[in-house]
């Protein structure tokens, strides 16, 4: 029979358990994410100093001026993004106003670069077919000259007055002939009429009319610009190449005067400006006008003159 040593405890005895060790454990006196502070400083001063240097390119007029004659090159026209071009609807009108919202209208290079992108798109969108209809209509776009300053400085009422007035001398004569006035644009309106006829005998009466309206000792002026085209209506707006036209010829017409395109010209019969005593003449720009964007370089414009 073994013997056990002295002092020692039988191997499986009670002693055994209560007399061991526990195991070694090792408390670090640094702790192991000891630089994680240090790195994410680091990382977000790197963060930082990107934001910095991309909000100082975005806002250097030399950037951005460019893009912006890059944007004469693109296909489309390089306004895209002016209330003009963006209005009605249709996927890239609707992305520019609500990129307009976010980025506000502040000159930078990511507007134009958004727009540039969503000008592409929408030109695109008129190749294939998407911004034509099958129906010919004449289109008219208004604007009152030199209003915005008028309004500044006359106040709230006599702009309210001064823009019931003039919807009270213009619109009726747009109803009278069979036009519809799609939208209206705080001093202007966009309207359709089934014939280029109907479209000039409305702006004549309308531009008469308007001549008795008066507020405060001012008389508005009208600028007017029709074209005839085939846009395309949806949901009781229009779209197309033909719109954006129209409303570049309007931009003509200077301080007052109603622009026809030449395809609205050849759709009236000859007899037509005979018998309401006008004549036209060929538009020609000023040496030092800028050049209207976004419609074909051989448009030709008439202005509507009485005889």
């Amino acid at each position: 029979m073994s013997e056990t040593p002295s002092g020692g405890a039988a191997p499986g005895s009670d002693s055994e358990g209560e007399n061991a060790l526990p195991p070694e454990v090792v408390i670090p006196l640094v702790p192991a994410d000891a630089d994680g502070p240090i790195r994410r400083s680091r990382a977000g001063l790197r963060k930082g100093q990107l934001s910095t240097l991309m909000n100082a390119a975005n806002n250097r007029k030399d950037l951005i001026g460019v893009l912006r004659k890059a944007r004469e090159q693109l296909p489309g026209d390089p306004s895209f993004g002016d209330p003009l071009s963006v209005s009605g609807p249709g996927g890239a009108r609707a992305v520019a106003r609500a990129a307009d919202k976010l980025v506000g209208d502040t000159p930078s290079a990511a507007r134009e670069i958004g727009f540039g992108a969503l000008q592409v798109w929408q030109a695109m969108l008129e190749r294939v077919g998407r911004g034509k209809g099958n129906q010919e209509i004449t289109v008219m776009f208004t604007d009152l000259v030199a209003f915005s300053n008028w309004s500044l400085s006359a106040g709230d009422e006599a702009t309210l007055e001064l823009l019931r007035r003039v919807a009270k001398a213009i619109e009726p004569p747009i109803a009278e002939r069979g036009g519809q006035v799609v939208k209206r644009m705080g001093d202007g309106v966009m309207a359709v009429f089934p014939s280029a006829e109907r479209a000039v005998r409305a702006a004549i009466n309308a531009k008469r009319n308007l001549a008795d309206v008066k507020v405060r000792d001012y008389r508005p002026q009208m600028r007017i610009g029709l074209h005839t085209g085939s846009p395309r209506e949806i949901g009781g707006d229009w779209l197309g190449v033909d719109v954006t036209i129209a409303a570049r010829v309007m931009e003509a017409g200077g301080n007052g005067n109603t622009m026809l395109s030449e395809a609205t010209l050849q759709s009236l019969k000859p007899e037509t400006l005979a018998e309401l005593g006008y004549a036209v003449k060929p538009y020609r720009r000023s040496f030092f006008a800028a050049p209207l964007s976004g419609v074909p370089e051989d448009l030709r414009i008439f202005r509507l003159s009485e005889n």
